[in-house]
């Protein structure tokens, strides 16, 4: 038991090496986890389909692929975990959704298939919240379990804030990303708008829907972003353009050290008195790397300009879904609600509003590496049925622009809260190496 906590305690990164030197099997390393899973899974619930067996059968293929001298893949032999409204063939994928009970996949997500060929192992099905919105499913915070791990993407960043297994993949459509990696204490990481493919994963809001990953540093999630990213037929967001070099500029030093801009978005008045602590003391220890800034007016009105983007476009993809509604939770049957209501003038008219928003930030981010602000309003809520805010989120999801949370902080009662840095579109890359940077930056002032 002594070697598999040792495992377990490594990240992606490291894990990696070793699966690639031969100096640890896949099927040692699946085997620790399937030990964690099965240990942990009672009170944490990360899980909507997970099979043992099935994580064990790719685990020895894989071993025997690299004992055969064969090349292996990138992630070769690490285990990753798929939120629930991503397709998997012949495994079920049920959207957290009772509509949805029994519903099995003939074929591959887009970003399934690319984590097949750099030899990852599926490790099984992370619960999300219903239909990906707000609709709180079985998830508990590993931390503690009477409160919230956040949403939508629950399961896989439990998962991975558990041990469970190193990385995880998600979707955010307005903070189903960030807010639950800050919540568990892990990093995650969003994109920029269309650098994943999103071809066979549950559309909610095809404006705004992201897929994103959940690891434990900002080095391990450049490694499982770098293989999910790319140009796909399937999905008009994505372009043909070259994937950079994310693990390698990730863990890169840079050139100088990070400049960053301290912004406190709408809603902060209201954000928790520890988190307006904490960042006063994050932005003193800074120093003269930071900067306070203000967000143009216009972003007052970006919570409620996304709002109405996501529910009329939910209206409009979940169709299918409201006419049964009444067997949907009371969120869910709301939104819906609301984005029948939406008139096409107004839809229209917010779909101008990203570019907008976009371009006040150009002053910002010519004076900074990244922005600097918080990954949620505060700790985990008490409870299981409020998923928590995403009003630190939203916004940059609306943008399009990469967002990447790193645990920094601890509640009084112990949770986790993440710093959110945020940088322009298509600059993914030095916003990872930013976040590293950030990160071993915490833990030197940690030691």
């Amino acid at each position: 038991m002594a070697d598999k906590i040792d495992m377990l305690s490594l990240d992606a990164c490291a894990l990696r090496e070793r699966l690639a030197s031969g100096a640890l099997r896949a099927v040692e390393l699946i085997e620790a986890c399937i030990a964690r899973i099965e240990a942990r899974e009672p009170e944490v619930q990360a899980w909507a389909w997970f099979d043992p067996d099935f994580a064990r059968h790719q685990a020895r293929a894989l071993d025997a692929h690299r004992q055969a001298g064969r090349a292996i893949g990138p992630l070769h032999g690490l285990p990753v975990a798929l939120k629930d409204i991503i397709d998997t063939a012949k495994i079920p994928t049920e959207n957290g959704c009772v509509l949805d009970q029994g519903r099995v996949p003939n074929k591959d997500a887009a970003l399934v298939e690319r984590l097949k060929a750099a030899g990852a192992v599926i490790m099984g099905k992370t619960v999300t919240t219903e239909l990906a919105y707000m609709q709180a499913g079985k998830t508990r915070n590993p931390h503690n379990p009477g409160h919230s791990p956040g949403g939508s993407s629950s399961g896989s960043a439990a998962a991975v804030a558990d041990g469970m297994v190193p990385l995880a993949v998600g979707t955010q459509t307005g903070g189903s990303v960030i807010r639950p990696a800050s919540y568990c204490g892990v990093t995650g990481f969003k994109p920029s708008f269309g650098a994943i493919p999103r071809t066979g994963v549950l559309m909610q809001s095809p404006t705004l829907d992201t897929v994103g990953v959940f690891a434990r540093t900002p080095a391990d999630a450049a490694l499982l972003t770098q293989v999910l990213m790319g140009h796909d037929a399937g999905d008009r967001a994505t372009s043909p353009q070259p994937v950079p070099d994310l693990p390698g500029i990730a863990q890169s030093k840079p050139p100088v050290k990070p400049v960053f801009a301290f912004v406190k978005p709408p809603g902060w008045a209201e954000a928790d008195p520890q988190l307006h602590a904490a960042f006063a003391e994050l932005t003193e220890a800074l120093g003269d790397q930071v900067f306070e800034v203000d967000l143009p007016k216009a972003f007052d009105e970006a919570a409620e300009v996304r709002e109405r983007i996501n529910f009329a476009e939910m209206a409009r993809y979940y169709y299918r879904y409201s006419k049964q509604s009444d067997t949907l939770g009371p969120r869910t049957q709301e939104a819906l609600t609301k984005g029948n209501a939406i008139l096409a003038r107004d839809y229209l008219a917010a779909l101008d509003w990203p570019d907008v928003l976009y371009a006040g930030l150009d002053e910002i981010f010519e004076r900074c590496d990244a922005i600097l602000c918080p990954a949620a309003t505060g700790p985990a809520p008490e409870g299981l049925e409020f998923t928590g805010s995403a009003i630190f989120n939203g916004l940059w999801t609306l943008t399009g622009v990469p967002a990447v949370t790193v645990p920094a902080f601890t509640s009084e009662n112990g949770l986790p809260m993440g710093v959110q840095l945020v940088a322009t579109r298509g600059q993914d890359a030095r916003l990872l190496r930013s976040a590293n940077w950030f990160h071993t930056w915490l833990h030197d002032a940690g030691d």
